[in-house]
């Protein structure tokens, strides 16, 4: 069996930052992605608030160069690998792929991130690729001169609505309370759009849909009005994510939301498995508190090894 010091998994930016530090330091490091490295930030339009970057990066670049520089000190992608579990073999790690091919790792670092959540309405899954997405940078260019609506209040649901404006003829905010959650300077850029309609105390009931494609949203509300049907050719659904945490459910503490609970070193309750990155429990999930935190548990992660080795010798 293939025996490595360190075993990432997931590339985004804090699976990146991890394999450069870890890279860097000279351990045999591997990193598996089910797609391709970057992560979600390469879904993302514009990045406007990493340091180095004054008048912005787009996330496909962003997260290309992280790519690259982590590979220019060694560190091994393994791409479209989906891990099917992660499991103790003394004081290492066996990890195992869908194909049944196993690594030896010294340590782990978790780093799958979150997932969009969904609705779980009738509609949403029947109409998914057809009209339903998660990624408004992935799609929005399909809706070119069309109605689209944005399901959600936070910096990411108004951030992808005003970059939906970009395409589409009109874009609906729905959400369920009466205010944003968003920061204040991305909704002054929101209410002063005129492309945008706000859709107050509504959440979505159904989605509904002819001939294979979207054609509205049945909009029930939250303060005693009427409901209404919502006539639209598209929906971009941004109500929150939830961790990709499975492979770890077993081994480590998680929070009641399913988040890896850490420590400020980004260890686990388990020793020599790490976690940095949207999977992890934090109040600010950013690129650059991603990457900060792949750095510490890469950190943490050659110093549990070297430790190791000073005590076999």
């Amino acid at each position: 069996m293939e025996t490595i010091d360190i075993a990432i998994i997931g590339g985004g930016p804090a699976g990146l930052t991890a394999a450069l530090y870890a890279a860097r330091a000279r351990a045999t490091t591997v990193v598996f992605e089910t797609g391709l490295p970057g992560g979600q930030i390469v879904t993302t339009d514009w990045v406007e608030n990493y340091p180095a970057f004054p008048e912005g990066v787009s996330g496909a670049e962003l997260g290309e160069l992280m790519h690259r520089q982590a590979a220019h000190f060694g560190a091994e992608f393994r791409t479209f690998a989906s891990i099917e579990s992660i499991e103790p073999a003394g004081i290492d790690f066996v990890i195992t792929n869908s194909e049944d091919e196993k690594v030896l790792a010294r340590a782990v670092i978790l780093a799958t991130g979150a997932v969009p959540r969904r609705l779980h309405v009738p509609g949403e899954a029947e109409f998914t690729g057809r009209g339903v997405s998660w990624c408004a940078t992935c799609d929005g260019a399909l809706f070119r001169d069309k109605v689209v609506a944005i399901i959600g209040g936070g910096d990411a649901a108004v951030e992808e609505a005003l970059f939906l404006t970009k395409f589409a003829a009109k874009v609906y905010v729905v959400h369920r309370r009466d205010a944003l959650r968003a920061t204040k300077c991305i909704q002054e850029r929101c209410f002063e759009n005129e492309k945008i309609e706000m859709k107050w105390s509504r959440v979505v009931s159904e989605v509904t849909g002819a001939d294979g494609r979207v054609t509205g949203i049945q909009l029930a509300t939250t303060n005693g009005e009427p409901d209404e049907f919502l006539p639209l050719d598209g929906i971009f659904i941004f109500v929150g994510v939830e961790p990709k945490s499975e492979l770890v459910r077993e081994l480590v503490e998680l929070d009641a939301s399913g988040y890896v609970k850490i420590d400020h070193n980004g260890l686990t309750s388990y020793p020599g498995l790490y976690a940095a990155g949207d999977v992890t429990v934090s109040d600010l999930k950013q690129v650059v508190t991603a990457a900060a935190g792949g750095a510490s548990a890469a950190f943490e992660a050659l110093r549990y090894i070297d430790e190791r080795m000073c005590s076999v010798g």
